[in-house]
């Protein structure tokens, strides 16, 4: 873990670059930090009259937080002590360690723009290789200790991207991805693990949650795993009324809770085993997780050599079993 990346006791506040405010709310305000940007859906749709569809249409009113907009950055194991608040001589420790081996990816926790790439990151009392990105509305995540980098200085990222490996550099007892959130302005930070959970991911490695309203890549591979099931959905990441209310019926169908949340009790019965020479739409939403993460696959719904190479490669990186088997493990950490 980290033997510093410490928020210094005394406010240590860096204005981000490129033209970001020197003032904000106080750290205190801040640590309930609320979402990136909350999408405003107009679905007009008509809807029946039972109650749990007219639940349904006023959550697709306005999408959560949860709203497929946030990925997970790394995967691993929280080490002890290497949580948010941890004591740092006389100060806390400023993020979430995540620990795995050297060259783990690093993915971008939301789409963004690399506005610091050095060492340090240019916080005071970090170390190591550092990334740092700004994704609007005044949010930044930092990612320290890396290895390498995957990306350059002003790059424009996307949320699951590769955008760093993960090391041992700076001041640490081993590798592993120091991961901080920032809200109001780069140098307030706010604890990692509750920020990602607000927005449906969690960074100890769980399944996602995705909410009616949602829009993105994951929804497109919600889409095509329904549509494995013979639903007729169009795959274009929108999480509206439709695709909600065909959720609602495969969870009502499996014995769950019809709240069309994409969620850690729907997503295992929801996705598929596959294994090379598969093919169908449960393959398409393979391929649309796996280019989420940069595999750049044409979405045909053949499980061939190519998507079982990507698979592998896929596993590889982020340290799962390599065996181009796309089950519940590798599943999760697409999607997550």
């Amino acid at each position: 873990m980290c033997r510093s990346c410490a928020t210094p006791a005394a406010s240590a506040e860096t204005p981000a670059d490129r033209g970001s405010p020197d003032h904000g709310p106080s750290r205190r305000g801040l640590l309930a930090g609320l979402g990136l940007g909350v999408l405003g859906l107009n679905l007009t749709a008509g809807v029946s009259t039972a109650a749990a569809s007219t639940a349904t249409a006023s959550a697709t009113a306005t999408a959560t937080a949860k709203n497929g907009a946030w990925a997970n950055p790394a995967l691993g194991r929280f080490p002890a002590g290497g949580h948010y608040g941890a004591p740092r001589g006389g100060a806390s420790h400023a993020g979430q360690d995540v620990s795995n081996s050297t060259g783990t990816a690093v993915h971008a926790a939301a789409g963004g723009t690399v506005v610091r790439r050095s060492w340090g990151g240019g916080l005071p009392g970090r170390t190591g290789n550092a990334l740092v990105i700004a994704h609007g509305d005044n949010q930044y995540t930092y990612y320290g200790h890396l290895s390498a980098y995957r990306v350059g200085l002003d790059a424009e990222v996307s949320a699951g991207q590769r955008i760093a490996d993960m090391g041992a550099t700076g001041n640490v007892t081993g590798p592993h991805l120091h991961f901080e959130t920032h809200s109001g302005r780069l140098g307030t930070t706010v604890n990692p693990v509750a920020f990602l959970a607000a927005r449906g991911v969690d960074l100890s490695g769980g399944w996602s949650r995705i909410d009616p309203g949602a829009s993105g890549a994951t929804v497109v591979v919600i889409q095509h795993l329904m549509n494995q099931r013979g639903h007729g959905l169009a795959a274009d990441g929108s999480y509206g009324s439709v695709s909600v209310e065909a959720v609602e019926r495969f969870q009502r169908s499996k014995g769950l809770a019809a709240d069309g949340q994409v969620g850690p009790a729907t997503w295992p019965v929801l996705v598929y085993t596959l294994r090379q020479g598969a093919g169908g739409s449960h393959v398409r939403a393979l391929q649309s997780a796996l280019n989420k993460r940069g595999a750049r696959l044409a979405v045909d719904g053949g499980f061939g050599s190519v998507t079982s190479s990507a698979v592998r490669a896929y596993q590889s990186v982020n340290r799962l079993v390599a065996d181009g088997e796309a089950g519940p493990v590798t599943w999760r950490a697409l999607t997550g």
